[in-house]
């Protein structure tokens, strides 16, 4: 049978969700009337399937992308961890290039992005990663880095699949790579997960790890798909059959698939093991095995298509399938005796040889052949139903005769019935009646045979448990094995109800959830158990038995897909889905998590986060699904889950950091925690109410900075518990580092509650845009808690000057919100506010070091110490504290700049708006007509919220704001420019990041006539032209007068030559500097000649200079001249083209 959308619409089947299953077979999805020649009328196509061949292309979106990132999603995370650091960075760097350009709608320039970052990421890779030392061997080395290469190739060929201008450009191009992805992906990607689960787990099956996802990834890309860029038409072929022509492989690539699943893992396993390969039965049955489990998978996808490539004909694929089905069916199963059976589970088998052989010969091709016959659809009439009832029947009795249940022959039933039997004569018929209840439940689809097998087959698992192991005193995970099988028979139990309840009547379906629920949270607790305590105990005997990771994955996934399918087939509700995917992911938390109570923790997390995600799922209704006291319920939920699992949180913590956390980092992550828990609740029920944003936005900045300040925090809001107590009381900190004196942190609640209250006044919560009262509280309040928090944390010896930096503190709190939010009068007054900012700079700046010394002075030991020293000292102190209060007013002064910058550039948008909205009210009412609704209104609505004063009178009273703004930059810059000095002796590249800063100054005649916003970079490039020119004429006189004047003295030359020398080079530089300016000053056109021109007069100040200033000067000359140039060429060409 072939995928849904190959079949063809008479035999795709119908299925009905609304009862019972009626377990109907299908027996193929090509029907016998097909016939295999393509010359016949089936592949003769009609007039539309001409059009169809000549336009074959049909510009989409690649609709195969989930398939393709299954493969190459885990190969690429598996080659950044070979590659480490570089590759990671390499591509990152590449991608966000890739990316910027892609926003920028430069497609070309984007596609060739990701390709160089592949490249350079795979050239970075053959440098970093260790393959060529991990191997001892030079061919396996370079066969490994061709696979990782490929493998990047196929990444960048998915990535190509995904630009449309491709597709529309390229339409050939993008079908071939379309079939390379197909043709090449299922290769690349078994052979990269077969080497990571060998990295992993060991070399011991890896013949087998290569067989599995082999069979994987050909079931994902060899069944026969269509293509998503050729035409899907409906054409006139037979039965509306899929013609060959659209789907993705052809018949070579599908037989080059085919011998790759049937022979790659035999010749791995030949080459990998070779010296051992007939060494014993188990290891010949190796050979077999690896050849004939592949070669069934084969047989079976040939029911979904995947011989297509062989024949179209039903009645000879159906042949194929039986005649070599059978044959590897039956060498299957005998390898598997030897492997498995008789290797590994040979104590259970009571019986003694040669009939072990046979008895188990009889169970397991008997039942591998049942099995096989219903799944191919064999089993519907009389004579069929009757011999695989007897069939079941024989398989169900040798099963148990093989595991000892106590059987006895006929001959003797009478006389045991007689005498005192009677109990092995209850247990004559169970293994039989067993089998022909289930084999009954097939054939005719009977409930009631089914809970029959299901009683009888649970006693013949309760009395094998209670004979192998009930008696044996040994402790496993923590408890007794008599413990352990109780938990085993129970959920085993469980395990067969289940599939009977899932076929009852709807009204019945809560049993099922009960017993999906039920079965979820012991399989949950039993491998909790074996996951944290991984030891067992038997007679004095310790040994380490560590649970395997991959049980724990695949009995989630597992789990996760059987509740999909029992959801799709509407067996369960959205509640159970709910619950039963909780419980199910709860358990990979055990994998990164090492705490006992980890699976019960997520659990209840995801129990309380995951309502809004899998409940309330109505998409007919447009408005929130959820109603506000629902959503206030679920926020309260989860903050009491996060607030139950403090303790856990506390040990994930421990563990993060090594130490145990501080209260306020464990009160701040489960703020934290709890604000993420709620985004599902804002961003899908309530995304149009902004004040729930707001409050998510608080809620979360506010566990952010609880975690990065760690207040103290009271003793009632530690949430304290018996663990953290005794974490806190642990001796060996105290015994290791001794008492140590913790700074006080109470200042940190001040900045907490500071960036807590401008987060709510951006966000609207605290509405200072509308009461000038509130403003004002707000501006004060912020001014004080920054200033003491700053004079508390910084300048705790300068008592003094608290009261400034609070004072200079609040100044600048409110001239930032009264210049953001204008009031009536506070255009007027803030011009004072910022005068005496600045005249509280220079007196908190020397009052600093004069009060410093005064307490210095009058210090009475201050006699009985090393004089020196203890000047030395001082003035390092006073010094640091200097270059602090440098510091702040340097940030102050900057938040002024750019807050005037930003206010005047949004008042000469208000006024270029409010003068398009005068000139269009004037051009008379037929524009108005045609004006957009929407426009008008947003127009309205802006001149209504728009307050008078903020256009009108602040052009008359804030005439002051570009010089406030000037004064601000210059100071600001001027202070960064002594903190160079002060802290990097004055760093040339200081000045590269210190210039920008005037592009914050503003048009002002006062300060420079003819300045404007053409010639907004003129003080940004002339001010690094000066200093590094300056800084030049400073060092070549700095090395004169020290004697440090280069070769010109060790030769025995004069100082002059030096300087002269010096000077000279210094000079030439001068004129592209000049020119440059000049024209970014006016823009004026010069001839093209004349920087070029000036551009050889830098190269000798580059290569015969001795100051490396020069040398600066010398490489930015030739920068300017290179730039004025191609500016001046591009207005030219541009001026042409206007023409």
């Amino acid at each position: 049978m072939m995928p849904p959308e190959l079949q063809p619409r008479s035999y795709r089947p119908f299925i009905s969700s609304s009862s019972a299953p009626t377990f109907s077979t299908f027996n193929g999805g090509h029907s016998p009337e097909r016939s295999p020649n393509p010359n016949s009328s089936s592949f003769r196509g009609t007039g539309r399937s001409r059009s169809m061949s000549k336009s074959r292309f049909s510009p989409s979106s690649f609709m195969h992308n989930a398939r393709i990132a299954i493969a190459l999603v885990p190969c690429a995370a598996f080659l950044l961890d070979l590659g480490g650091t570089p590759v990671v960075a390499t591509l990152t760097l590449g991608l966000m290039i890739a990316y910027i350009l892609d926003s920028l709608n430069f497609k070309s320039g984007s596609f060739f992005g990701v390709w160089f970052s592949l490249i350079a990421a795979q050239i970075a890779f053959f440098f970093s990663s260790s393959i060529f030392s991990t191997f001892n061997s030079i061919p396996l080395s370079l066969l490994a880095a061709f696979l990782c290469a490929e493998t990047n190739f196929l990444i960048g060929v998915w990535a190509s699949l995904q630009f449309k201008w491709i597709q529309i450009e390229n339409p050939s191009i993008v079908l071939a790579l379309e079939r390379l992805l197909f043709a090449c992906v299922p290769f690349a990607a078994s052979s990269l997960f077969a080497w990571a689960t060998i990295s992993a787990v060991g070399m011991n099956h890896a013949s087998y790890y290569l067989m599995a996802f082999n069979c994987v990834f050909y079931w994902l890309f060899s069944i026969p798909r269509i293509s998503s860029f050729k035409s899907k038409q409906e054409v006139g072929y037979h039965g509306g059959e899929v013609p060959d022509e659209i789907l993705i492989l052809g018949a070579l690539e599908s037989c080059f698939h085919t011998l790759n699943l049937l022979f790659f893992p035999l010749v791995f396993h030949i080459a990998s093991h070779y010296s051992v390969m007939f060494s014993s039965a188990a290891s010949v049955s190796d050979l077999f095995l690896l050849f004939f489990i592949p070669f069934l998978f084969q047989l079976y996808a040939s029911t979904r298509g995947a011989l297509w490539w062989v024949t179209k004909n039903s009645h000879q694929l159906q042949s194929i399938r039986m005649v070599n089905g059978a044959i590897s069916l039956v060498v299957v199963v005998i390898c598997l005796e030897v492997r498995v059976v008789f290797h590994s589970f040979g104590r259970y088998i009571q019986v003694p040889p040669p009939l072990n052989y046979l008895l188990v010969t009889i169970t397991m091709l008997g039942g591998a052949s049942a099995t096989g016959a219903y799944a191919l659809g064999m089993v519907g009439d009389a004579f069929s139903s009757v011999a695989f009832t007897a069939l079941a029947v024989l398989v169900s009795a040798a099963g148990a005769i093989v595991v000892g249940f106590p059987i006895l022959v006929l001959a003797l039933l009478v006389r045991g019935a007689l005498l005192n039997g009677m109990g092995i004569v209850w247990f004559l018929p169970l293994p039989a009646v067993s089998g022909f209840y289930l084999a009954r439940f097939f054939t005719k689809k009977s409930l009631s045979s089914y809970f029959t097998f299901v009683v009888l087959g649970s006693l013949m698992v309760i009395w094998f448990v209670l004979h192998n192991f009930w008696d044996l005193n040994i402790w496993l995970a923590g408890m007794s094995l008599k413990s352990f099988c109780k938990l085993i028979l129970v959920d085993v139990v469980l395990a067969m109800v289940i599939p009977g309840l899932a076929l009852l009547p709807s009204k019945f379906h809560f049993l099922t959830e009960v017993g999906l629920i039920s079965h979820a949270l012991l399989l949950s607790y039993i491998e909790n158990r074996f996951f944290s305590y991984s030891s067992i105990y038997y007679y004095g005997l310790d040994e380490d038995v560590m649970y395997p990771s991959y049980m724990v994955i695949m009995t989630t996934f597992l789990g996760l897909a059987l509740v999909r399918r029992l959801s799709v087939d509407q067996r369960i509700g959205p509640k159970a889905v709910w619950v039963l995917t909780c419980l199910y992911s709860s358990k990979l938390a055990m994998l990164f998590i090492s705490s006992k109570s980890v699976v019960w923790v997520a659990a209840i997390l995801l129990l309380a986060v995951s309502p809004p995600l899998l409940l309330y799922k109505d998409k007919s209704r447009l408005a929130s699904k959820m109603k506000a006291w629902q959503g206030y319920a679920h926020a309260t939920v989860v903050a009491l889950s996060v607030w139950f699992c403090r303790e856990t949180i506390f040990e994930a913590l421990q563990w993060w950091n090594g130490r145990s956390p501080s209260d306020g980092l464990l009160l701040g992550f489960c703020i934290v925690l709890t604000g993420l828990a709620c985004v599902p609740i804002v961003a899908v029920h309530f995304s149009h109410v902004l004040s729930a944003k707001r409050c998510l936005v608080l809620v979360v900045a506010t566990g952010l900075l609880f975690m990065l300040m760690e207040p103290p925090i009271p003793l009632s809001w530690a949430y304290r518990s018996d663990l953290i107590k005794a974490a806190r009381q642990s001796s060996d900190d105290i015994s290791i580092y001794g008492f140590v004196a913790a700074k006080p942190t109470w200042p940190s609640w001040l900045l907490i509650a500071a960036i807590l209250l401008t987060l709510a006044a951006v966000t609207s919560i605290i509405p200072i845009n509308y009461m000038v009262e509130l403003r004002a509280v707000y501006s004060v309040a912020i001014g004080i808690a920054l200033g003491i928090y700053i004079s508390a944390e910084y300048f705790l010896q300068a008592a003094v000057l608290h009261a400034l930096i609070v004072i200079t503190m609040v100044c600048a709190s409110v001239f930032a919100v009264f210049t953001h939010f204008p009031s009536a009068s506070s255009t007027r007054l803030l011009p004072w506010v910022f005068a005496l900012l600045v005249a509280l700079f220079p007196v908190t700046y020397l009052l600093e070091g004069q009060m410093r010394i005064k307490s210095i002075l009058a210090d009475s030991a201050f006699e009985d110490m090393v004089e020196e020293d203890y000047k030395l000292t001082t003035w390092l102190a006073i010094e640091g504290a200097r270059t602090s209060l440098l510091g702040l007013y340097a940030a102050i002064f900057m938040l002024i700049a750019l807050e005037i910058k930003f206010e005047l550039a949004s008042l000469l948008r208000d006024k270029a708006f409010e003068k398009g909205g005068r000139h269009n009210n004037q051009s008379g009412q037929s524009s108005s007509t045609n004006f957009p609704a929407k426009m008008r209104f947003m127009q309205q609505r802006r001149a209504t919220t728009t307050p008078t004063f903020t256009i009108k009178r602040m052009a008359a009273e804030g005439a002051w704001m570009p010089a406030v703004g000037n004064v601000a930059t210059v100071m600001c810059f001027a202070i960064c420019l002594i903190l160079n000095v002060n802290l990097t002796g004055g760093s040339n590249r200081a000045i590269f990041f210190l210039a920008p800063i005037l592009l914050l100054l503003n048009q002002d005649s006062d300060l420079v006539a003819g300045f404007g916003d053409k010639q907004r970079y003129f003080p940004v490039t002339i001010v690094i032209s000066a200093y590094l020119v300056l800084t030049s004429l400073y060092s070549i006189w700095e090395d004169i007068w020290h004697g440090n004047a280069g070769w010109g003295l060790e030769i025995g030359g004069p100082d002059w030559f030096f300087a002269v020398k010096n000077l000279a080079l210094l000079i030439l530089t001068f004129p592209s500097h000049i020119l440059f300016n000049r024209f970014v000053w006016s823009y004026t056109k010069q001839t093209d000649s004349t920087p070029l021109l000036t551009l050889p007069l830098n190269l000798p100040s580059i290569i015969m200079t001795d100051e490396i200033k020069v040398k600066i000067l010398g490489l930015l000359g030739i920068i300017y001249s290179l730039a004025q140039y191609l500016i001046s060429r591009q207005q030219y060409i541009t001026g042409l083209k206007y023409i």
